[in-house]
């Protein structure tokens, strides 16, 4: 299959070009920039210039593919609510260029905002509506885009997905941590994270791509959930630094606007992805990863979690 891959020099795309192409997939990957163009090509991947805010560029990517996987999303919180409308957007080109065909369009999706407090499943949807958290944009479009026939369905991740050049949540608030000269979580730190390995993350998108059902929404979790605390204990304990739990009312001033994310309960389930799927994770978990899962010190230092 020729498969075009947005954000496919990104932490979880990259991972899915290199799952693509090792079972037999041609890849293409939309390039910002020359580096990123010699990224593909060093992984076996051709580049097809251009960036998500560049809707042309979408569609004639799209246009010479047989099947397409979304993972970009610019990572600007202070731009939040523009980028998932950008997000949208771009959603809606890749579905209209696929209208009137059965080419699969995969995109990317979050299971944090699903079902806060208990353990959310693959049926659950974000609230839509004027409240609404701006990433619900993103399914909004798969939505529409389904409703003109387009094969699209959804890859939804947890708030930690980890391994090596990790530079999501864990490295924020590593880095917090060093700043603040504390690793904090709010109240007792019992809520949860669901995580899963970039390796694994790579593979689900693979699969959700060949299997092809229009609609389904495909959760990889590997694991359901970690209390917060033990995140910010491990934390503590490799930066040497006292881990402290805070007050709700203390937590916006410590952690700024992360503080919604560290307070976030939201546990996710896997069990009927991994039914559909034939998916199983295989990684190691969020904090064997945070403790180096056996590497040696110079590829932990790599990894970029406490060494880095």
């Amino acid at each position: 299959m020729k498969v075009f891959v947005t954000g496919a020099t990104g932490f979880i795309g990259s991972a899915t070009v290199e799952e693509l192409i090792k079972a037999g997939h041609q890849v293409t990957g939309l390039a910002r920039s020359d580096k990123a163009a010699q990224a593909l090509a060093a992984a076996g991947a051709r580049a097809h210039r251009g960036d998500v805010t560049d809707l042309a560029s979408l569609r004639s990517g799209v246009a010479a593919a047989d099947g397409v996987v979304h993972t970009a999303f610019i990572h600007d919180f202070s731009k939040f609510k523009e980028n998932c409308e950008i997000d949208r957007r771009a959603v809606e080109a890749m579905g209209e260029a696929l209208a009137g065909s059965k080419r699969p369009l995969v995109v990317t999706s979050g299971t944090g905002l699903l079902a806060p407090g208990r353990l959310a499943v693959e049926k659950d949807r974000q609230a839509s509506g004027p409240n609404a958290v701006p990433r619900v944009a993103t399914e909004e479009a798969v939505d529409k885009v389904a409703e003109k026939g387009v094969n699209v369905s959804v890859v939804r991740f947890p708030p930690s997905v980890h391994g090596r050049g990790d530079h999501g949540f864990v490295p924020m608030l590593i880095a917090m941590a060093r700043e603040k000269g504390v690793s904090a979580y709010v109240g007792e730190g019992a809520n949860r994270w669901a995580a899963v390995h970039r390796l694994d993350a790579g593979r689900a998108f693979r699969l959700a791509l060949e299997k092809a059902a229009p609609g389904a929404r495909y959760h990889a979790i590997g694991e359901e959930g970690i209390a917060f605390r033990q995140i910010a204990e491990t934390i503590g304990k490799h930066l040497g630094l006292p881990v402290k739990g805070l007050a709700p009312d203390e937590a916006a001033a410590h952690f700024g606007w992360f503080a919604h994310f560290a307070s976030l309960d939201a546990p996710a389930s896997s069990k009927w992805t991994q039914e559909t799927l034939g998916w199983r994770p295989t990684g190691p978990g969020l904090i064997a990863d945070m403790e180096g899962a056996g590497l040696p010190a110079h590829e932990l230092r790599e990894a970029g979690y406490f060494g880095g």
